[in-house]
């Protein structure tokens, strides 16, 4: 496989299709049809049919001799014996001329007979010649047929379309979110990408592809929040207004999105506390500035810390006027400083990061919702103006897993959007439901193609199926089936922090964390081994999956979409060419399989379809057969073959079953 690990390629998953299907049971000659004997010479019937008129010519005969005889005796007169004579002449000429016209028509019969049983033969011959030649081809387009069959590979690499820039997965358990991010994941690393993961899930759903990179070597960075804050700071460096913009949303993470007025007002009022601060600005300091604002506390506890100089006191105090009490700025900064205050450990503790191509933000289960909820928002926002920052490069070289998007605001997302859209940054969004918020943005705002797994909310399996098109076929194939019953408990993994153990900083600085590394050689035996070793996936999908697949057909209904494989994807998305719906196993040990292809369905159908000359095979001399059909290419029952058109452009392409 050589084609597999592309720059240019974002692979989601495996396709399984059979190009060729299973031909079936070989033809077996029937029994040797008896043959056809030519007539007796006379039958017995004919023979008993001529004894009357035989037995009338021999009393004829005899009666001519008495009269004779009687005659010479002088017994009878010569007059009465000419007469007797006269009519045993008739009579036997009468006798004898039916007894040759009988004769004549039974030799005339016998011979049509005979001539009727040679054509028999002769047609009993080239029946069997043709059998025996309809047999031949029968056998050889069936083992054509089985050696296409054999020798076909079954799963088909899909990847993202051309000019997509993101991917909306929708649905999933644990368990399927962790296949599909082992499964993008590892592939993108292969060739050299940037990976960010920002964990909302509370699950683990990473584990697999950090141990995959370690395992090559990449040295992947974990940040478990809130325990991590202290080793963690995306804004460092970030202007003024950039930061108060972060710090804006986050107070509003636990706020229902509305207006932007209250938004507004926190960004004006955290422009001017970050001006008064200067350049060497905390969120303890800004916190510190807050209260006093908010007249919260003593403000010599803060002058007494150092977080804040006399003349900053003075400059806040006086900031909104001598009469502030009064105003929304007091209560909009008591708001801001009870959500901001969670960040205050931010960046406390800096340490040495080495250069990693993979970093990984989660979420500790054990906090609090609304604390996780602030920190996703903190660290995505973040993330977000350090995405619009950085300068464009190519398409997907650096890709951001957001899995759990559906617990952050509607502004949020569409920043986020908005910014990996502009920098040719690859996104893959994971909602495991379709709130309302995430219902309007599903598969719009730029160009994106849409993945949902299963969907246990009925609401949300008929939004999902109306998205689709309820009706249309789709192939599930055995192994998919399967990988439901031998999923291991994702639920139960948790995230091992790696900047917990890096060694801190004098100078007060993080080492920067987007150092650029050497691209490796992209080779696809090396990702087939890592996923093979440091994944629960390839250990359990090889064990006993070399053989071909059986399937099923699925119909795109809600009740078929909430009872989904835990790893079976339906990937649509919309281009010129129309809408593509395929069913897309996201199980990344796929990929150890022999039957699975290093191109995708459409590059590799023309090379399949090319006909192999078959090999003569000769019948066995004493086993002459009657004509048989053709070999058929049979199914399994209850499903149907999928059909290969070929269109206008030359291109092949496999229509859903009919």
């Amino acid at each position: 496989m050589a084609r597999l690990t592309q720059a240019d390629r974002v692979h989601v998953g495996w396709r399984y299709a059979q190009v060729h299907p299973d031909p079936g049971p070989p033809p077996e000659p029937p029994a040797r049809p008896e043959r056809v004997h030519a007539p007796a010479a006379r039958p017995l019937g004919d023979q008993f049919a001529g004894r009357p008129l035989r037995t009338a010519a021999g009393g004829t005969v005899g009666f001519v001799v008495l009269f004779l005889v009687c005659g010479i005796a002088g017994v009878i007169p010569w007059a009465f014996a000419g007469i007797a004579l006269l009519a045993c002449v008739v009579v036997l000429a009468i006798t004898v001329g039916n007894l040759w016209r009988d004769e004549r028509g039974v030799r005339e019969r016998l011979a049509r007979e005979r001539d009727e049983a040679e054509r028999a033969r002769a047609a009993e011959e080239r029946g069997r010649v043709a059998a025996e030649k309809a047999y031949r081809e029968a056998r050889a387009e069936w083992e054509r047929c089985r050696r296409l069959y054999e020798s076909q590979r079954e799963w088909y690499p899909v990847a993202v379309p051309p000019g997509v820039d993101r991917v909306d997965v929708v649905g999933g358990t644990l368990s399927g979110w962790s296949a599909a991010v082992t499964t993008m994941g590892a592939a993108r690393l292969a060739v050299g990408a940037r990976l960010t993961v920002i964990d909302l899930s509370e699950g683990a759903v990473a584990h697999d592809l950090l141990r995959l990179a370690a395992d090559r070597g990449d040295d992947p960075l974990v940040w478990v929040l809130p325990a991590d804050l202290p080793r963690l700071d995306v804004t460092r460096g970030l202007r003024a207004e950039a930061l108060a913009d972060v710090l804006s949303l986050v107070v509003g993470a636990g706020e229902e999105e509305g207006g932007t007025r209250d938004l507004s007002f926190d960004n004006s009022i955290l422009e001017r506390l970050i001006e008064v601060l200067g350049e060497d600005v905390t969120i303890p300091r800004i916190t510190a500035a807050l209260r006093v604002l908010a007249q919260v506390g003593d403000p010599r506890d803060d002058l007494r810390k150092g977080l804040l100089t006399d003349e900053q006191l003075e400059r806040v105090t006086t900031l909104f006027g001598r009469d502030a009490t009064d105003r929304i700025v007091v209560r909009r900064a008591w708001a801001l400083e009870a959500q901001l205050r969670k960040l205050e450990k931010l960046a406390t503790e800096p340490v040495r990061l080495p250069p990693s191509r993979l970093h990984v933000v989660s979420m500790d289960r054990r906090a609090g919702v609304l604390t996780n909820r602030i920190l996703g928002t903190y660290v995505t926002t973040a993330l977000t103006h350090r995405i619009r920052e950085a300068p464009p490069g190519g398409r997907w070289d650096h890709t951001l897993f957001l899995c759990g998007a559906e617990k952050l605001r509607g502004d949020v997302l569409d920043r986020l959007i908005d910014a990996c859209e502009a920098t040719g940054t690859g996104l893959v969004l994971m909602y495991r439901s379709i709130p309302r918020h995430v219902r309007e943005r599903l598969g719009r705002r730029g160009h994106a193609a849409v993945g949902f797994m299963r969907l246990g909310n009925p609401e949300d399996a008929r939004v999902a199926a109306e998205h689709i098109g309820a009706g249309q076929p789709l192939l599930v194939a055995e192994i998919t089936d399967a990988a439901g019953e031998t999923l291991f408990d994702v639920a139960g993994e948790s995230y091992a922090s790696t900047v917990a153990y890096a060694r801190p900083r004098g100078d007060g600085l993080t080492d920067p964390v987007w150092s650029p590394l050497p691209a490796p050689a992209a080779d696809d035996s090396v990702l087939v081994e890592g996923i093979s070793s440091a994944t629960a996936w390839g250990r359990t999908v090889a064990a006993g999956n070399a053989e071909k697949q059986r399937f099923r057909e699925l119909l795109i209904e809600p009740p078929q979409l909430q009872e989904l494989p835990p790893t079976a994807m339906v990937f649509t998305h919309s281009g010129t060419a129309g809408r593509r719906t395929l069913l897309v196993d996201a199980n990344p040990g796929i990929i150890t399989l022999p039957t699975a292809h290093s191109m995708e369905f459409e590059e590799q159908v023309p090379e399949d379809e090319a006909p192999d000359e078959p090999e003569p095979i000769e019948p066995a001399p004493e086993e002459p057969v009657p004509e048989v059909p053709r070999a058929r290419h049979a199914l399994p029952r209850g499903t149907r073959p999928t059909r290969i058109v070929r269109k206008a452009s030359g291109r092949h392409k496999a229509d859903p079953p009919s």
